[in-house]
Formats: structure tokens, sequence, C-alpha cells
């Protein structure tokens, strides 16, 4: 019963109580006929027969009798045929009433379908629900006033990202602006020089940063405007970028935004380079699986456990759980690539590979597959 759907258990519910009341109905029925059936018969007995006595009355009783047993026979027979007609179209009516009553709740279903898919976009739809002020219409209103609360935290988190992206950024340039004038002046001593490729390197280090967070960010809003693209395409031009050889990639076309897809296979190959042993494997295939594109790099270096996997996915999270430090990276690649994955309606998976390494793998829809994000 727990496996039923809704509209199904009502339409058990509603033949249910149908037949329950269609039983008690022909009982009814039957008793008020069968008790009926002989006082009928002796009164008519004895309006048309004047004749009296013991034989007389022993055959009406024996005729009222048999004609009650063959009237209440008849009337459970064929009662209970009809009852069963009637409640096998009781069970189709009770499926067309059980789905209108289910109708408004459809279309709570289908507006939240629609607001998901568009959340990067804003929550501006709501439900307009007609009718009387019932339990329907009450889900409908407190789901409208979710949706609005949630309407007005993603617009707050836009508003700080787009004033953290200028406030942050502002000052950096400024001071790798500074840094230049003051190294590429003429008569700058050694010194000077040398610390202000250092501050540059800071100010470069600070840049990197700030441009992962708000990538991630951006790609956690949603994709907005979806193009057909070819992941062999972006991963040729990232390989010939990096050097690294790129042999296997097929045709692979996706619909997306373009830029984090191409930033999705950069974070991939640079960190499958950057942890990679000397003279060590660096793979990077595309392919085109079933309705899916599916994207691999796979590089050696050193082993990776399983229960470890998962923490790579963690922003400003390295191997062995620990927080990063003042190396190149900020620990951010693989979290923007999930990010921008799950954006697309895909996924990214992650294992050891034989003799040391990592295999990563990321599945896209294909141009004629919705997401999940995107089917209503």
């Amino acid at each position: 019963m727990k496996k039923l759907t809704i509209r199904a258990r009502l339409t058990l519910v509603y033949a249910a109580f149908f037949l329950v009341g269609g039983v008690v109905l022909l009982g009814v029925t039957t008793l008020l006929v069968s008790q009926q059936v002989p006082s009928a018969i002796s009164g008519k007995h004895v309006l048309s027969s004047t004749p009296s006595g013991p034989p007389m009355d022993e055959g009406r009783q024996m005729l009222s009798e048999r004609i009650r047993t063959v009237t209440t026979t008849s009337l459970i027979s064929q009662g209970s045929i009809g009852l069963l007609l009637v409640g096998a179209a009781s069970v189709g009516f009770g499926w067309l009433v059980a789905g209108r009553a289910l109708q408004p709740l459809h279309r709570v279903t289908e507006t939240a379908r629609r607001l998901s898919v568009g959340a990067g976009r804003g929550l501006h739809e709501r439900i307009v629900m007609d009718g009387p002020q019932d339990e329907v219409r009450d889900l409908a209103d407190a789901f409208n006033l979710m949706v609005e609360q949630l309407d007005a935290a993603f617009d707050g988190q836009r508003r700080l990202v787009a004033n953290a992206s200028h406030e942050l950024r502002t000052p950096l340039a400024m001071n790798r602006t500074l840094v230049e004038l003051a190294v590429s002046r003429p008569g700058a001593s050694e010194d000077c020089i040398q610390l202000g490729t250092s501050l540059q390197t800071v100010n470069e280090r600070h840049e990197r940063l700030i441009d992962g967070l708000l990538t991630l960010a951006d790609s956690e809003h949603g994709i907005t405007e979806r193009t057909p693209v070819d992941l062999a395409d972006i991963a040729g031009h990232v390989c010939d970028q990096l050097g690294v050889p790129c042999d296997g990639a097929a045709a692979a076309i996706t619909r997306g935004d373009p830029i984090l897809l191409e930033r999705l296979v950069q974070n991939l190959v640079e960190n499958a380079v950057e942890h990679n042993v000397p003279s060590g494997l660096v793979s990077v295939t595309t392919e085109t699986v079933g309705e899916d594109v599916v994207l691999t790099v796979a590089n050696s270096g050193p082993i990776v456990p399983h229960y470890e996997i998962e923490s790579l996915f963690q922003p400003f999270r390295r191997l062995n759980r620990e927080r990063t430090g003042g190396g190149r990276g900020f620990g951010l690649g693989l979290s923007i690539v999930r990010s921008i994955a799950r954006g697309h309606g895909g996924s990214v998976t992650a294992v050891p590979r034989d003799g040391g390494g990592l295999v990563v793998t990321v599945r896209l829809p294909g141009p004629g597959t919705a997401s999940p994000r995107e089917a209503v």
C-alpha cells in the first residue's frame, strides 16, 4: 500500500467506500423485501380466497416461504452482479475524481520544477490558486512565501558577489599597477625590484583566489544561457596551452556555457599536471556514451585512498583532509569542477588509478537531452 501513488490510494478508498455502501444497501434491501413478501402474499390470498382452514393456511405459508426464498435469492445474485459491474466502473470514476482532486498539487509541482530551472535567474514566479481557502490553497500560499524568501536571499547573494568582485579586485589591480610602476621606474634598486617581484607574486596569488571564489559562486547560481559546445575542441585548446597530449578527443557535443566548461577542463588538466610525478602520465579523452558526453582526465601520481577522494572536492581541502597551505593552489580546483558540472546537469566522479594518481570522469547531458534541472 505504501508503494502506491496518492492517486491510486484515493481511488482504492473511493472504490472501497462505494462497495461497502453497496453491500450495506443490498443487505438492507434484501431484508426489507424478505419481510414484505409474505404479508403481501397473505393479503392477496385473504382478498381473493374465501375458504379458510388449516390446509389453506398451511398452503399459503409454504407458498409464501417459497416465493420469499426465490425473491431473496434472485435479489442477492442479481444485485451482487450489478454491484460488481458498478463497482468496476466506480474504480475508473474514482481514478478520474482523484486526478481532478490532485490537479492543484500538480500545479504546485510544475511551478517548483520551473523555478528550479530558473533558480540562477531569480525566483519570480508564483502559484496562482483559485478557489476556496482550503488545505491546498494554504499549501500554495506557504509555498509562495517560501519562494519569496528564497528569491530575496538569492538576490542578496548576487549583490554580494557583484560587490565583492568590485571591492576585492579594485584594490588588487591598484596594488599591481603601483608595484609595476615601482619596479619599472628608472634607477630602481635591486632590493626594490626583488621586493616588487615578491609583492607581484603575492598579488597574483590573491587574484587567483578571488577569481576562483567568484567562479565557484557564479557556477552555483545556475547556467542562464546554453549554447552547443564540443568538449573535444575545448580539451584540445586547453591541452595545447598546457603542453599535454590529447589524442583521445572524439566529438562530444553538449549544451552549456563555453567559458565555464573551459574552466572545468582547465582545472582538471592543471590539477593532473600539478600533482603528477616526473615523466608521469597525463591522459585527456572525450567521447559520447549513449545520450551523454564524457570527459576523462587521468594522471599518475601519489596513491589516493578511496576514503580521501570526497574530501578533494571540498573547498580549501587537499589530500589527507588538511587545509591548504602556502602552495600554489587553494584547493578550489575540483570544487569548481563539480559545481560547474552540476550547474550543467552533469556529475563528476573520481577513482584511484592503478599504480597511483586519479581518474576523474565528467559526465554531461548531450545536446538533445534535458538535464534534471531543465526537465519539467
